[in-house]
């Protein structure tokens, strides 16, 4: 249920009615836009009268919410959100571009991408410490020493680390080392992990499900939100169709679906869509044009030896052609992606 005050309501009004939804046992969420505030009730709201509330007068309208997620819910926060992580943002009018390579490997690697990719204009980097494989028998990642080489090269760079968390073994370490904790498409429904992971004031990048809904997507946010983290990043990396010349299939649609439904930033993952490298610019592409936040694309210096997934990385010079086209394309949009450095770092 959401109440949408009148225009010009007292901070004093506002506390006074919420302090009375309270007491019927509901979580209110206070939000407002530039003409009006707006009172969200989360919870069981069967017990509560509006005919007594409509009769406020402070009360312009009372809204019923059917979808059963509240807080990602575009009705309960009418504006996009904008997520800051340090000194950069998701959802504002830059897009966010994160890149690295899928496994962090050695510091020297990790160090001179970052410094690439950051000359190129991205303005996050990713690598893979905790590596979710499909074979048992694959590289699983260096785990904390590989978190450890990330911080060196956010040392260097300045660049905020955004890596994947698989267990909530490592969450302390996690929310002590690491910028944006990522929730991979295998882990989007592991609702322990999720609840975890909303404890914490770290923002979460929630990649979607192999076949998941929109709702089953919104839902696995709504778990991290109802804890108290409601800084959720959501990223659209494929789907799971009958189609195997490609990886996955990237569903561009949900850009747009998503917010519709919801306040929360979308980026696309290009890269595990197509699973192939001569896939990514179309996919970056289609992301900004649709209006997406931002990008998540693997970047790595000798993509023939990579660790994992190889075969989907860029370049840096490449990664830096796609990110001049992409350049353009966002000021189509009125959108500006991070200037590149006039050298490309080496």
């Amino acid at each position: 249920m959401i109440i949408v005050l009148k225009q010009g309501v007292t901070a004093e009004a506002v506390k006074e009615i919420t302090g009375r939804l309270e007491t019927r046992g509901v979580a209110v969420s206070h939000f407002s836009d530039i003409k009006r505030d707006f009172l969200g009730l989360i919870g069981d709201t069967s017990g509560i009268d509006t005919h007594q509330l409509q009769a406020l007068k402070e009360v312009e309208q009372i809204v019923r919410v059917e979808e059963p997620y509240k807080r990602a819910n575009r009705k309960f926060h009418p504006e996009n959100s904008v997520i800051q992580i340090g000194n950069e943002t998701i959802g504002g009018s830059q897009l966010g571009i994160i890149a690295g390579p899928c496994s962090v490997e050695s510091e020297e690697q990790i160090v001179r991408v970052a410094k690439q990719i950051k000359a190129a204009g991205a303005n996050f980097l990713r690598g893979g410490a905790f590596k979710p494989r499909t074979s048992p028998y694959s590289f699983q990642g260096l785990e904390l020493e590989g978190l450890r080489m990330l911080q060196t090269a956010k040392q260097e760079t300045g660049m905020p680390i955004v890596t994947e968390l698989m267990s909530t073994k490592w969450i302390d370490e996690f929310v002590d080392s690491v910028d944006v904790i990522q929730i991979g498409a295998r882990n989007m429904q592991n609702f322990d992990l999720l609840k975890e992971v909303g404890k914490t004031n770290t923002p979460v990048l929630l990649k979607r499900g192999l076949s998941a809904t929109y709702k089953e997507w919104l839902m696995s946010a709504e778990y991290i939100m109802s804890e108290g983290n409601e800084n959720v990043i959501l990223c659209e990396r494929g789907i799971r169709t009958f189609e195997t010349e490609t990886r996955n299939t990237l569903d561009v649609q949900a850009v747009p679906v998503i917010k519709k439904l919801s306040h929360l930033p979308i980026i696309i993952d290009p890269s595990h869509a197509g699973g192939m490298a001569y896939m990514v610019e179309a996919g970056a592409k289609a992301g900004i044009a649709a209006g997406a936040d931002g990008l998540m694309i693997e970047v790595h210096n000798d993509p023939a030896n990579a660790w994992s997934d190889g075969e989907q990385c860029l370049t840096p010079d490449e990664f830096a052609a796609v990110m001049e086209k992409a350049r353009k394309l966002a000021e189509v949009e009125d959108r500006s992606i991070q200037a590149a450095a006039t050298v490309l770092a080496k």
